[in-house]
């Protein structure tokens, strides 16, 4: 008799929770409808789904004891941090368990004399810079949300943030992985050493958006706080140069800490949030801001004021003290919720492109924008490509919403004609399942399918989500993009069984 683990199609959800007991504390585990209408959706709430149950473990041996159970019983698990993600990839399943990591929220250990510390994943992003401020170090990378953002949310989808440029994503920051299996195993991936033995296996984790395992602990570089740290504001009264001018500052041999862009929608709405003294009138302004020992510092201000001027900026301006800088960061890192005070809704792409065709796809988005007769506020990593454009829609209008869809789809899609990717730092998700089919050619698929096998054979971590089946595929090319909407998650994920089934059948376990 075949004893392989199959998702079932109808969990016994009464039996569940009952196998469940006998690992968690019941308090642990939800199931009301009521108390699982808040876990429906992460940070793109266009698209919701009410799970089956949620669990909220408090230590690495449950997480463990609770997957193996859902795989004893063919039941697929989403792992969940602080939902803060815009590419639905906690998005939850009808018949799934979601399992949330928040209360795996400690900092095991700082070793300030190898720069490193030891957290659990539910840790918020903001937090490990609080830890060690006192010991003079930090920890580099800082996505807009990293108040709120959990460190096992940015190893799944190998966050940035403004300062990615100089110090790199999530992948660049950390040592060391620990995991627990699809099949309720703990493995640890990398090691306390800058080099590991063996395959780079925690850079083919980090990223894979909790389809490969669920991650526990995380081992974290920590860099020395800079000596200095200065931010210039340029304003532009043209995107076109604003955009060259990010290559142009580059060009000159200087790698800033961060350099961001903010097209004159995004600006309006973050000086009206923030107050942070920007130049309403600019049509795009960069932020600019230069780290390192204080003679060095001071050289590169005036070389990239200088290199600014020359690119075109009608003004810049150098933040005169600590809180100027910080706050003109905080209008940045607003951006967001700044939007969501002049939309009753918005749609947050993200894509990364060549920074020399920056103002090429700034200009077509625009063209795009006018097509689809809606706004695009643009704010978004200039530095490294990395666009997100905020498309403003309103879902109680018919339509709309589709239109949004339609329009992010075009932008993704152009990002790829021009040599870059359908994401940056938010993931595939459910979000871009489509574009998939766009940036990679089959073979390809075949090959993250292949990595997908190798660590869950029977397709229970996350399923529907990130890397699209070639069935689905063909059928988006053949009826083109106009044409197909994203399925439902469940959809998705009935669709993808079938799939995986014949993966099985044809290359066994």
């Amino acid at each position: 008799m075949d004893h392989t683990p199959r998702v079932n199609p109808s969990v016994d959800k009464p039996g569940l929770i009952r196998a469940l007991r006998q690992i968690l504390p019941a308090q642990r585990i939800l199931h009301e409808r009521e108390a699982l209408r808040p876990y429906e959706c992460d940070g793109l709430s266009a698209y919701r789904q009410v799970p089956l149950l949620v669990v909220l473990p408090d230590d690495a041996e449950q997480v463990r004891q609770v997957m193996q159970c859902c795989h004893e019983r063919g039941v697929p698990v989403v792992a969940r941090g602080a939902a803060t993600g815009l590419s639905g990839g906690a998005l939850p399943l009808a018949d799934g368990v979601l399992l949330s990591l928040a209360r795996l929220n400690r900092t095991l250990h700082i070793d300030p004399l190898n720069r490193t510390a030891r957290v659990q994943p539910g840790v918020r992003n903001l937090a490990i810079s609080q830890a060690v401020e006192g010991l003079g170090l930090y920890y580099a990378p800082d996505p807009s949300s990293q108040i709120a953002c959990t460190i096992g949310g940015n190893v799944a989808e190998n966050s940035g943030g403004v300062h990615c440029l100089k110090y790199g994503l999530t992948v660049h920051n950390v040592l060391q992985l620990k995991l627990v299996t699809a099949t309720g195993e703990l493995v640890t991936l990398g090691a306390e050493a800058l080099d590991a033995p063996g395959f780079d296996l925690p850079a083919l984790l980090i990223g894979s958006e909790g389809m490969l395992g669920i991650v526990v602990e995380v081992l974290v570089k920590l860099l020395p706080t800079p000596e200095r740290a200065q931010v210039l504001l340029a304003a532009f009264d043209d995107v076109s140069k604003a955009a060259n001018a990010v290559g142009d500052v580059i060009a000159a041999g200087i790698i800033p800490a961060g350099l961001e862009m903010m097209d004159g929608l995004a600006i309006r709405a973050a000086e009206d949030f923030v107050h942070a003294g920007y130049p309403v009138d600019a049509a795009a302004i960069l932020l600019c801001e230069l780290d390192g020992a204080n003679e060095e510092v001071s050289a590169h201000l005036a070389r990239v004021r200088q290199q600014l001027l020359d690119s075109g900026a009608t003004e810049v301006r150098t933040a005169e003290n600590e809180e100027q800088r910080a706050l003109f960061w905080k209008g940045r890192k607003s951006a967001f919720p700044a939007v969501g005070r002049i939309s009753p809704d918005y749609y947050c792409m993200d894509g990364t492109v060549p920074r020399k065709r920056l103002a090429e796809v700034l200009l077509e988005t625009s063209r795009l924008s006018e097509h689809y007769q809606l706004p695009v506020a643009n704010v978004f990593h200039a530095g490294d490509g990395n666009l997100h454009p905020l498309i403003l829609y309103d879902a109680n209008r018919p339509g709309e919403l589709k239109r949004a869809e339609d329009l992010g789809a075009e932008i993704l899609e152009l990002c790829v004609r021009v040599g870059g990717t359908i994401t940056g730092e938010h993931g595939v998700g459910h979000e871009k399942i489509h574009q998939m089919c766009v940036q990679f050619s089959a073979a390809e698929l075949a090959q993250f399918h292949a990595v997908k096998r190798a660590f869950d054979p029977h397709g229970l971590l996350n399923p529907g989500k990130a890397v699209p089946q070639p069935r689905h595929c063909s059928e988006y090319k053949a009826l083109g993009s106009d044409t197909l909407t994203p399925p439902s998650a469940r959809d998705q994920r009935a669709r993808d069984q079938d799939e995986q089934d014949q993966d099985v059948r044809d290359h066994g376990a």
